[in-house]
């Protein structure tokens, strides 16, 4: 019997079968038809299909913020992705292993949990997301003493502050991957006058982001739509441009993360300053983060091997250490 881990991220949902590492990772979109609720597309397919859509098919994301939004369609997804990798040879009723974010509410726990179990899971383990990427990171969360991560998703950043195999004190904030993208839409709204998409947006955040030490040199032409003239047009921007459009959204995560030092046992701090941060998710990838939490907390801070699929790895690790997952 094979146990199955589940990442259900907000931008993307990875799934970690027990002895064949991650065997899907796709993002997490549906398209419906908005005349019949028809499924059109899910995954990669439905993600082609966000912002370019005709009238009636419509790209929806069932995760908002790291919670399920719209559990009809997490439900949809899960089965269309796990009937995906049934195929590979795993047998019916698997134990099921999903992340979730630090600060949801036991109803949206138990929701969850149903969804899982009704898509033919024998037992479901539901674990917080920072405890997990930690584990995934290459933390060794079993011993009395203090490990900080700060995972920087699609919807939410959790930090936390572990020990002992438990989360000791975390802060969740609606500010993650997905804020950025925003900012850098208000920022060239603002400033440029042009209209541009969310996934113009996702580029421009993966070639030119950054929250520290922008490079005015390093630019890329962009496309949108003229607000004056309301005509297509390109636009020349530079990072250093984004960095002061994502640079208030970083500092806010600072903020929060220095919140939870502040209520961290002293004995747990010592260790921190010591071993430093760890920084995992993909909104860790962005230039200059590292940098600019050091300066800021005065504590070496690291990003981890695999920001991307820490998660996804840290239930691969626990599955086969059931032992620490929270009975």
């Amino acid at each position: 019997m094979k146990d199955i881990g589940i990442d259900l991220g907000t931008a993307n949902v990875l799934i970690y079968v027990k002895g064949e590492g991650i065997v899907l990772n796709e993002p997490s979109v549906v398209a419906i038809d908005t005349e019949t609720n028809n499924v059109l597309a899910i995954g990669s397919e439905a993600n082609e299909m966000l912002g370019r859509t005709p009238g009636k098919v419509k790209a929806i994301k069932p995760l908002k913020d790291g919670v399920i939004a719209d559990f009809e369609y997490t439900e949809v997804m899960l089965n269309h992705f796990i009937k995906r990798i049934k195929g590979r040879g795993i047998l019916a009723k698997p134990r099921i292993l999903i992340c979730c974010p630090s600060n949801i509410t036991a109803v949206e726990k138990n929701a969850i949990k149903e969804a899982a179990e009704r898509i033919g899971a024998k037992k479901v383990f539901v674990e917080e997301e920072p405890k997990v990427a930690a584990v995934g990171a290459g933390m060794d969360i079993s011993k009395p003493s203090g490990n900080m991560v700060i995972d920087i998703g699609g919807g939410t950043t959790d930090i936390a502050v572990l020990s002992l195999g438990g989360i000791v004190t975390s802060q969740s904030l609606k500010v993650a991957g997905n804020s950025f993208d925003q900012a850098i839409i208000d920022y060239v709204k603002s400033k440029h006058k042009l209209l541009i998409g969310d996934r113009t947006a996702e580029d421009i955040k993966f070639k030119l982001g950054a929250v520290f030490n922008g490079d005015k040199d390093n630019k890329m032409e962009i496309k949108g739509r003229n607000l004056t003239k309301g005509l297509p047009y390109t636009i020349e921007i530079s990072e250093k441009e984004i960095e002061e459009a994502l640079y208030p959204l970083a500092m806010e995560i600072v903020k929060k993360t220095k919140e939870v030092l502040e209520k961290t046992p002293p004995e747990l701090s010592a260790d921190i300053v010591d071993k430093g941060i760890v920084l995992t998710g993909g909104g860790s990838l962005i230039k200059g983060m590292p940098e600019l939490f050091e300066q800021e907390l005065k504590v070496p801070v690291f990003i981890s091997e695999s920001p991307l699929t820490c998660v996804a790895e840290g239930c691969g690790i626990l599955l086969s250490n059931i032992d620490l997952i929270d009975k």
